[in-house]
């Protein structure tokens, strides 16, 4: 049988079929490594580059199939099975890849295209240029490895279909088809998905407590039923109101701040260590059953360059402190245009506010601050999408810089910096509203400004709701429409190339030999078949090392939005799970049906994606103990209903500890009738035919200083956050030792593997040596 028919049984365990093809011919291999394809050129430059790549290929011993067709050419490229056995050989006596199994038996298409992809990219011509460059200079068009339609089909029958949305992940199909790094990913995405259920129903939970007590809560009647006229938002034309139209605003904000939120963030940051220490237990169990435990991207890419090159130099290590300074410079400048772009945000909102309680529709008037909220929202998802583009290419530039030795650690490295900068561009504004917003803008007749506009306050039922809108709004747009546009670009444009591509096919002419619909890939197919084979691979989507990367980047951030900020939003890890059920399906339809082939990796790990969630995970302590320290009202309302409230006091006829707490965290202001905009000092308000209202802050109605309360409330605040941390820190920790990296079942396969393989190689030793004698 042909090498890739072995192939196929050994990986989809199919019945060994004996029969002899009819025709004589019977090429070891049938399907090509890659295709490359070039515009037919009249520049005499371009056709002599293309030429010489072409000839630099062949010195390579690679077979190269040239089928022209309309105004393009297309190049079958096979590469000989000798490079194949050096492969073999240098993985056996490698240090990290020896244990794999490459190294014996038929080398599967997976590994044919990584080791062609690298030469590809490896191979130059006498100008210096390499094929990415020819590329860049339009000497060739693409480059791509085609779809083998036998083992599609299987995969699409199985996984990349919309009623397979609730089965599991064929993952050790997908490592066959698409190596080791796409199904660790899949892996990995289905693990976090799981894990995702009971974290999903406790926030329901937590969200329904808060429903239940809707309309009875006693801080809710307060505000429902509240008397109170509250200052002007803003100034100029902004008015009193009264604190009981924002009674909507105040059920809104207990449904996302109650006691139930305090546990939740607890559990949400325990949740988060153990989810990565059980998933490093599931991978370890996969890796060592594909063989890859030990494995190294380094060493292998050191193969490949032996492989590519026998007389090869090793690109040594480099490191520059005048290069690490340029970059570290050049990274805090981005940075700062980050924070910028937030500070333009704020800026926003705080100029919008104002203008819209101008206007002339009832609604924006009456709800100025809430749509500045949305508004403020949503322009920050447009900044995101805009700035995406601009990290990357920062990112990118800034690898250049740094010139490292391998691949992998330029992959490692742009991941860092790519991750950092979208993550500072996602989160900027969100640390603004959760931590700043309300705190820092004085009090009447002593605003704090911004572009000649008062700073945002707080609603007096607390700052909470504002966070959970910019949440919602960033977390729901970005899902929903990020796999939107995912599917339908694709999609589109497979529906605009297949008529391109049916036309193209109809010229190309028709085969009737039964031989080239042979899928067992044994019978060399005619070139039309080729010709009509590499046409439905060029009119799919292009893929290329991106592809995988930005579906990480995204499931990451979700991550993030899942863990950090949970307090506020405790629906997060619901729409997060709903969103990863038709995630897995959508990227598994487009990798296989709409996208060409992605070019198969080998790895043993997420790679560098573990420690940036270790990272996070640390930073979701620390911020949701900020968030309910800080941002939301629980420490104060803490501190009333033990230290200031009726129950305190003794007042046991009282029905409800909370009584008087919404008046209890209001102060008093005094505006002159004259003028709405003049606020007049406390101990002037004789002199001047004045209103009281009313403004959330700790101040003393006599002078506007501090009160004794509020030293005490952010004492306990303090407190809270310092113990918090210290407790959930303590959890992880003891969660992380408790929760060993490797089971022992693998820990004693790899030991028994170890021992099985040494008995072999003493085996033959000795075996070699009586057939000497």
């Amino acid at each position: 049988m042909c090498s890739s028919t072995e192939e196929n049984i050994e990986l989809w365990g199919s019945e060994k079929d004996d029969t002899e093809p009819l025709l004589p011919s019977l090429p070891t291999h049938r399907t090509f490594d890659y295709v490359l394809v070039a515009n037919k050129v009249d520049n005499e430059q371009k056709a002599l580059r293309q030429e010489a790549f072409i000839a630099q290929l062949k010195k390579k011993n690679i077979q190269i199939t040239r089928i022209p067709h309309d105004n393009k050419e297309f190049f079958g490229l096979r590469a000989p099975s000798a490079m194949f056995e050096d492969y073999q050989y240098l993985l056996k006596v490698s240090d990290s890849c020896n244990w794999c199994g490459d190294e014996k038996g038929a080398v599967t298409q997976a590994t044919r295209i990584r080791i062609v992809h690298f030469i590809l990219h490896n191979t130059y011509i006498n100008t210096g240029e390499n094929l990415e460059e020819l590329l860049m200079k339009d000497v060739f068009e693409t480059m791509f490895c085609l779809h083998e339609r036998k083992e599609q089909k299987k995969l699409r029958k199985k996984w990349a279909r919309w009623t397979a949305l609730f089965r599991g992940q064929p993952v050790n199909h997908i490592k066959s088809y698409f190596g080791e790094k796409v199904a660790l990913y899949y892996l990995w995405l289905a693990w976090y998905t799981k894990l995702l259920v009971p974290a999903a129903i406790l926030g329901v939970i937590v969200f329904l407590y808060g429903l239940a007590f809707f309309n009875t809560n006693p801080l809710i009647k307060e505000v429902c039923d509240s008397n109170i006229t509250m200052c002007p938002r803003c100034e100029k034309r902004c008015e009193t109101w009264q604190l009981s139209d924002s009674c909507t605003y105040a059920k809104v904000t207990h449904l996302f701040d109650n006691e139930g939120t305090v546990a939740f963030a607890m559990f949400m940051a325990i949740w988060a260590t153990l989810f990565l220490e059980l998933w490093k237990r599931h991978r370890a169990k996969h890796v060592s059953k594909w063989k890859v435990y030990d494995w190294c991207e380094e060493e292998e890419e050191l193969i490949m360059e032996l492989v590519n090159d026998p007389n090869c130099k090793a690109k040594q290590f480099r490191h520059s402190y005048l290069r690490s300074t340029l970059v570290l410079i050049l990274v805090t400048l981005m940075l700062m245009l980050i924070i910028g772009l937030a500070h333009a945000l704020v800026v926003f909102r705080v100029v919008a506010a104002p203008l819209m309680s101008e206007s002339k529709w009832d609604f924006l008037k009456d709800n100025a601050n809430l749509v500045s909220v949305f508004l403020g929202a949503v322009l920050h998802y447009i900044t995101i999408q805009i700035m995406t583009r601009v990290n990357r290419w920062v990112s990118l530039k800034l690898c250049d810089i740094e010139k490292l030795n391998s691949l992998a650690a330029t992959e490692r490295s742009f991941t860092v910096k790519m991750f950092t900068f979208q993550f500072f561009t996602l989160f900027s504004s969100l640390f603004y509203v959760a931590f700043f917003l309300g705190r820092i803008n004085g009090h009447p007749g002593n605003y704090v400004r911004l572009a000649g506009y008062r700073l945002e306050e707080c609603h007096p039922s607390g700052c909470l709701t504002d966070l959970f809108i910019q949440m919602a709004v960033i977390m729901l747009l970005k899902q929903t429409l990020n796999n939107i546009i995912e599917f339908t670009v694709p999609w589109c444009k497979r529906l605009v190339n297949e008529k391109a591509a049916k036309k193209l096919e109809r010229k190309c002419g028709y085969c009737y030999r039964k031989a080239c619909r042979d899928e067992n890939g044994c019978i060399e197919p005619c070139d039309i078949c080729k010709l009509r084979d590499w046409l439905r691979n060029y009119h799919l989507a292009s893929s290329d090392a991106f592809s995988l990367f930005n579906e990480f980047l995204e499931m990451v951030i979700q991550f993030s939005f899942t863990t950090i900020f949970v307090a506020a939003f405790p629906l997060a890890p619901l729409l997060a799970l709903i969103n990863n059920i038709f995630e897995i399906r959508l990227d598994a339809i487009k990798m296989v049906r709409l996208e060409q082939r992605l070019v198969p990796k080998k790895t043993n790990d997420i790679g560098v994606w573990t420690k940036l969630l270790e990272a996070i995970g640390v930073l979701a302590v620390i911020a949701n103990g900020l968030v309910i320290g800080i941002t939301s009202d629980f420490i104060p309302r803490l501190v009333y209903r033990y230290h200031y409230g009726p129950c305190a006091k003794g007042k046991l006829n009282y029905t409800d500890c909370m009584e008087g707490y919404i008046n209890d965290t209001l102060s008093t202001a005094y505006m002159n009738n004259s003028n709405f905009d003049a606020f007049i000092n406390p101990w002037e308000r004789h002199n001047f035919s004045v209103t009281e209202c009313s403004y959330r802050d700790y101040r003393n109605e006599n002078d506007y200083s501090l009160k004794s309360q509020f030293w005490l409330v952010l004492a306990v605040r303090f407190a809270f956050i310092i113990l918090f941390e210290h407790v959930l820190v303590l959890c992880k920790f003891i969660a992380a030792w408790f929760v060993p990296d490797n089971p022992t079942q693998v820990k004693n396969e790899r030991l028994q593997d170890k021992l099985t393989r040494l008995k072999d190689e003493l085996r033959e030793k000795k075996l070699s040596k009586s057939t000497d004698v």
